[in-house]
């Protein structure tokens, strides 16, 4: 995809950063302390991936928000006043602001002023890989800078010569709000044209394999773990959204069918709206996988949150029913084991875990395997001898449990998905669909 005309508008990273968050009962994820220090810790996390440099926090109790900049005047210069005496040369917002609210913190403060959604989608384009994913982190890109252009324009009109707002230079305004909602409609169009194709291709791709995906918070170890789980070795850096586009890896390549483990964006609460679509795209994967697995940082004292903002998300892509495992990872930071069991207990189906365990992992990936082989039907066939073509298909891509040779063929008991059954045809070959209850 080509460069945007409006790179203008990407955030510069050579900036020293100063958080500025709030607590008001009336402000949803900063209604009290605890809501908040979650946020701004998620902020201070999000900084950090982004390469910013943390110059300070500002932290303001409110009992109503001010609409004019959600902080006062006053407020506004202290913090202002502080952040310059430490170098700051920007403030970082940790909640969504207006375009008015934009222009006039920058007004009092003199500062540049970027918000949580500015950080957010920053990062998601840097972390985009295919080009379906590149074209919806840019629409939502353009859909939140549309209406906080004429904040932004202020320093861009400085870039073009000193344009005002007024006479040509509201002209040039208006040319690239249009500018923007043709791009937004072009790319809209590619997207559903390149979904279309993508749903015919999948229509026309046999199932070959099993998957599980790995979905959870960011943050929450996925990709460690599946490096330890697929003993391969991907991008896992500390560092929040380090995985955007999923990642297919080989998790058993001995079992028929072969098991893939996917590894999936994580989660994050707060999402901005511009991005919600976006991120929905690149959990397509997740959708059409067999097992969840679902990553928990059980040291983390927002571990429920976590778990909450991933059910969420899946509840509203249609999945929440699909079968899951809920994995509590990272039990090596906990202080005690009991610990681990109070946090578990109210959940089903859950395995605790350290990555660095190699105990842990294998048997994780055990239980994993075996949950797959057990989904897998029964099946009793009869194979003449002279259906040779027949006899390398069912060695090659099936499970045999039995095989004994008869006076005109080969009687297997197989077993093996449903789906390879019927690919491979062998339904004309079936004696019994299914052995005696007392069969393994």
């Amino acid at each position: 995809m080509s460069t945007s005309t409006f790179d203008e508008f990407k955030l510069k990273i050579e900036s020293r950063a100063s958080l500025v968050s709030i607590i008001c009962p009336h402000m949803k994820f900063h209604r009290n302390e605890a809501e908040t220090s979650s946020s701004l810790k998620e902020l201070e996390e999000l900084v950090r991936t982004l390469g910013l440099t943390q110059a300070g926090t500002y932290l303001q109790k409110k009992s109503k928000i001010e609409a004019k900049a959600i902080l006062g005047t006053g407020r506004l210069m202290e913090i202002a006043e502080e952040a310059k005496a430490n170098n700051s040369d920007l403030l970082v917002f940790d909640f969504e602001l207006t375009g008015s609210q934009l222009r006039n913190i920058k007004k009092i403060t003199g500062l540049d002023a970027i918000d949580r959604c500015s950080v957010i989608l920053e990062i998601f384009a840097r972390h985009a890989h295919t080009k379906e994913a590149k074209m919806q982190i840019e629409i939502a890109r353009l859909q939140y800078l549309l209406p906080r252009l004429t904040s932004y324009w202020g320093h861009f009109s400085k870039q073009k010569g000193g344009i005002g707002l007024k006479g040509e230079g509201e002209q040039q305004l208006e040319l690239d709000r249009r500018m923007i909602r043709t791009r937004i409609e072009r790319y809209k169009k590619q997207l559903g044209e390149m979904e279309i194709s993508r749903k015919e291709r999948g229509k026309r791709r046999d199932k070959k394999a099993v998957t599980a995906a790995l979905v959870g918070y960011t943050n929450a170890g996925k990709s460690s773990l599946m490096n330890k789980l697929c003993k391969v070795d991907i991008l896992a850096e500390d560092k929040l959204f380090a995985t955007l586009d999923s990642t297919y890896r080989m998790l058993n390549p001995d079992t028929k069918p072969s098991m893939i483990l996917i590894d999936t964006v994580g989660f994050l609460s707060n999402l901005p709206n511009t991005l919600i679509e976006g991120f929905k795209t690149t959990l397509e994967s997740a959708i059409e996988a067999d097992l969840l697995l679902l990553v928990v940082d059980v040291s983390d004292p927002e571990y429920q949150k976590q778990i909450e903002v991933t059910e969420s998300v899946l509840s509203e892509l249609g999945i929440d029913n699909k079968e899951k495992i809920v994995i509590f990872n990272k039990k090596d930071l906990l202080e005690s084991p009991f610990e681990a069991k109070i946090k578990m207990r109210n959940y089903k189906d859950t395995f605790l875990i350290s990555s660095y365990e190699k105990e842990d992992i294998d048997q994780l990936r055990s239980y994993i395997i075996n949950h797959f082989l057990d989904q897998q039907d029964h099946y009793d066939l009869f194979i003449p001898y002279g259906a040779g073509e027949i006899h390398s298909i069912i060695r090659s891509q099936t499970n045999i449990m039995t095989e004994e040779n008869h006076e005109e063929g080969i009687f297997y008991r197989v077993k093996t998905p449903d789906f390879i059954f019927n690919r491979l045809n062998l339904s004309k070959f079936t004696m019994v669909k299914e052995p005696p209850e007392n069969e393994n």
